[in-house]
Order: structure tokens, then C-alpha cells, then sequence
């Protein structure tokens, strides 16, 4: 059977290797890997180019028509937070505030960690990942009390959706948060706009519909507002009005909250009650950012710890030389320039991602960085227990919103919140105010009523 190259097929099609690269990531055209490299077969190649697939634009979900213009340039409300950011509903009872949240694709648990500390309290969650999920569990449930069903559930599956209004019943609940799988719109390699991961926001968008929250939030990464020129964003904003919720979205870098860690994110937050949507407004500036070694000091002499994920990796002389050597703000690899890197011990880390289980290396230590090390980069509390094998911790972490991020996102919608309540609590007030003026003024004489009233309004 004759197999084609990746130049080959471009060079047949008159299409290019980028766009065939992200017509093998959305499989429509089927490939084989051989020694790393993709080899296409003939048949695979025919069966392409003469179907639907080599004619579709790349635009996957995303293919309805956008009428409204493209206006990244949305008015954003920046709550001030600092006076609310002593809370921590993570080690304090007392400090929860009431409120209800579902967390969509929790990983882990960092969006939650981060809401709990903002004093919210989950009553819902939606994980695929095992270990994932057996973390989540540990944490909220075994160690926090809190009353949920966690366990491995697919948020595409029609029971999972029934099983999860089921849950929720009656009760009323303020937020629904989800960081949808982002790595179809990841800045970095090829962006498959067709990747069946970008359509699981769909999957959010429907629960959102139903269950009705107050307010709703998503995260993800910078990329996905370039995307199409912007109107993956818009339509993402379109449909969420299209359900009642007005959406303001913008950039957010963890470290201008507390995170020795940068580390920038999307944010949508929106509404149906009528609220404003606040985003926090940043706590630190660039020249008083935490730095990566404020977060891991503390664990510079301790012992390795099981217990607590401080968990050393086994290294040879000879890399521990290598490893030594590596100047700080370069990687031991040219070709890996986002992992296996050794950011200052005096900055802020670069952003902490899961590379398949590749680490950072210590800025001061011939090692790299242990799991505990870079839960505390990614401002996770030392209580915050990982599960599962060593390399499932650190894609745990690494895909994980960072906990202090969370806690500013959590503090700037309760104070929308709390806005909407105050607001309905004075209409209230207002009526009661007004029905006993009109009761006890009924049982005086229509003479003094007409004097007092008239009087009153200067007339």
C-alpha cells in the first residue's frame, strides 16, 4: 500500500501542511504515526479529498453565521477586592458567604479551592479525569465535609446532565464556573478550530440554560480571543445572550492576584439578574509580584514527604550537573522552551503547564521542581492533597486554575451578588415603608391626610 508524506499530500492537494496538520488533529484526514512522523494512505488520501472534509472551511462548531460586528473592546467593571481579601473560607467556616456553585470540568478542584476561600460553597461537580476526580473527592469531600456526589462523570452523556439536575433539585444556585477544555484553542502549535474539545463550552452552555444560575463564569486560554479574528469569542458571548446572560469578558494575570506564577487567562462573567459583571481588579503590581522563590523556600531543607507530594525524582550525577548548570530563564532542552525550564528564583515562575508530566527545574537545587513545589507556585494551600501517580499529580496541577485566581474571580461576582441583594432588599423595604404610611394614614381624616401629604410636597 502506497503511504504519502505530509509535504507529499500538501503538494498533491494544493492545500498547506498547517492546514492538513489541523485536518489530521479534527480527523478528517485519517493518518498513521510512524517514527513520530504522520504517513498518509492512499486510500485515506482519496477518501479525503474527494469528501466533504477537503471543501469545509476549518470552522468546526463554529460555522453559524455571526451577524454583529467583532467588538473585543467590551466596557469592563473592576471591583475593588483588597478590603474582602483577608477572607478564606478555605480554612475558615465562618467565613462562607452562602452562596452556591457548580464547578464544570473541576479538574482537580483549583477554580473551587479558590471559591471556597471567596467563602462559596459547591454543591455540584462534573470531572472525567480519575485521578482528577479521586483529588477532588479527597479535598471537598473526606477532608472539607462538603456535601456533594463527586465521582467520574462524561459532561457530553445525556444521564450525566439528568443526573446532575437531579442533584441540584430545587435548590437555588448563584454560579455555575467552568474551564472547558482549551486545548483545541491553545496559542501554542496548531489551533484546531474543528477539535471536538472546543464544542464541550456547548455542552456548559445547555446545563447553564437549564439550571438557571445567577451568574455564570468561564476561563480559558489568551488564544482563544485571536480565534477567527475574534468571532469564536463573540459567539460564544451571542449565545449566552441568546439564553439571558449579558457577558463581559477580559484578560487576567494570576500574578496581579497573589500567584508567583504568570500566568494569563479569559475570563467570562456574565449575568441574567440584571447585575453588573465585575472582573477583581489586580492586587499587585509588577515591581511587588510574589516570586517563585517566596512560594517554595519553605520546602528547600525539608525531607522528601509522600504525604504531602514531596516526591523527588531519582536524577543521575550527570543530569544533576546538567541541571545545575542550566542558566536561570533558560531550558535544558532548546527544542522544550516551556518545560524543563529553570525560571528566577527572584520573578515570578513562568506559567505552569502539564507537558506530560515534564517539570520546571529548581532555580537553586540540581533537581526539578517536586509536585508539592509546584502546588505552591500555582498558590494551592499545603493541605491541598494530590492523588494518583506522580505524573497524573502533575498534569492535575499544571492544568489547574490557580486557587488565588479563583478567590479574586469568586470576591468580584459576590460583590455583584450582594449589589442585586442590597438592591432587591431596599425595593422591599420601600414597599413595607409605603403600605404602613397608606394603613395609618387610611384611619385618619381625609382632611389631615390631604394637609399632610399637601405640606410634604410643597404644593
Amino acid at each position: 500500500m502506497q503511504f504519502y508524506t505530509i509535504q507529499q499530500i500538501s503538494e498533491m492537494s494544493g492545500k498547506s501542511k498547517k492546514t492538513i496538520r489541523r485536518h489530521i488533529a479534527a480527523q478528517k484526514l485519517k493518518a498513521e504515526k510512524v517514527q513520530n512522523k504522520y504517513r498518509i494512505s492512499e486510500e485515506n488520501y482519496k477518501i479525503w479529498i474527494n469528501g466533504t472534509a477537503f471543501e469545509e472551511e476549518d470552522r468546526g462548531v463554529f460555522t453559524k453565521e455571526i451577524d454583529n460586528e467583532v467588538n473585543n473592546s467590551y466596557n469592563i467593571n473592576w471591583a475593588d477586592i483588597s478590603k474582602e481579601w483577608k477572607v478564606d473560607g478555605w480554612k475558615n467556616d465562618s467565613d462562607r458567604n452562602g452562596y452556591k456553585f457548580i464547578d464544570l470540568f473541576s479538574g482537580a478542584g483549583g477554580l473551587s479551592c479558590g471559591l471556597v476561600m471567596a467563602g462559596f460553597t459547591p454543591v455540584a461537580s462534573v470531572e472525567i479525569m480519575p485521578e482528577a476526580v479521586e483529588t477532588y473527592k479527597y479535598n471537598f469531600i473526606d477532608k472539607k465535609g462538603f456535601n456533594e456526589k463527586v465521582k467520574i462523570r462524561d459532561i457530553r452523556t445525556k444521564s450525566v446532565k439528568e443526573e446532575l439536575y437531579k442533584t441540584v433539585g430545587n435548590q437555588h444556585i448563584d454560579l455555575i464556573v467552568g474551564g472547558f477544555p482549551c486545548q483545541g484553542f491553545s496559542m501554542s502549535g496548531n489551533r484546531v478550530i474543528s477539535d471536538p474539545r472546543n464544542s464541550l463550552y456547548l455542552e456548559m452552555l445547555e446545563i447553564v440554560k437549564n439550571v438557571k444560575p445567577d451568574y455564570v463564569v468561564m476561563e480559558n486560554v489568551e488564544g482563544l480571543r485571536t480565534m477567527l479574528d475574534g468571532k469564536v469569542e463573540t459567539q460564544i458571548i451571542n449565545d449566552y445572550k441568546e439564553i439571558g446572560y449579558e457577558i463581559n469578558v477580559t484578560t487576567l494575570n494570576a500574578a496581579d492576584y497573589g500567584v508567583a506564577q504568570q500566568r494569563k487567562r479569559v475570563i467570562f462573567i456574565g449575568n441574567r439578574i440584571g447585575s453588573k459583571n465585575y472582573h477583581p481588579k489586580p492586587l499587585y503590581e509588577p515591581n511587588n509580584y510574589k516570586t517563585l522563590g517566596s512560594a517554595i523556600c519553605k520546602f528547600m531543607n525539608m525531607a522528601e514527604d509522600k504525604s504531602i507530594n514531596h516526591v523527588f525524582t531519582r536524577h543521575t550525577e550527570s543530569m544533576k550537573k546538567r541541571l545545575a548548570n542550566v542558566p536561570e530563564g533558560s531550558s535544558l532542552f532548546k527544542n522544550y522552551s516551556d518545560s524543563w525550564k529553570k525560571s528566577p528564583w527572584d520573578k515570578p515562575s513562568c506559567t505552569i503547564k502539564e507537558n506530560h508530566g515534564a517539570v520546571n527545574i529548581h532555580p537553586k537545587l540540581p533537581r526539578v521542581l517536586t509536585a508539592r513545589e509546584i502546588a505552591a507556585i500555582q498558590s494551592f494551600p499545603d493541605d491541598f492533597i494530590f492523588k494518583g501517580a506522580k505524573k497524573w499529580q502533575l498534569v492535575q496541577i499544571g492544568n489547574a486554575v490557580p486557587p488565588l485566581l479563583g478567590k479574586a474571580i469568586g470576591l468580584a461576582v459576590e460583590k455583584g451578588l450582594k449589589e442585586k441583594s442590597k438592591e432587591k432588599e431596599d425595593i422591599v423595604l420601600s414597599s413595607f415603608i409605603y403600605s404602613y404610611i397608606l394603613i395609618y394614614f387610611s384611619h385618619l381624616p381625609s382632611i389631615i391626610f390631604i394637609k399632610f401629604f399637601r405640606l410634604n410636597l410643597n404644593l
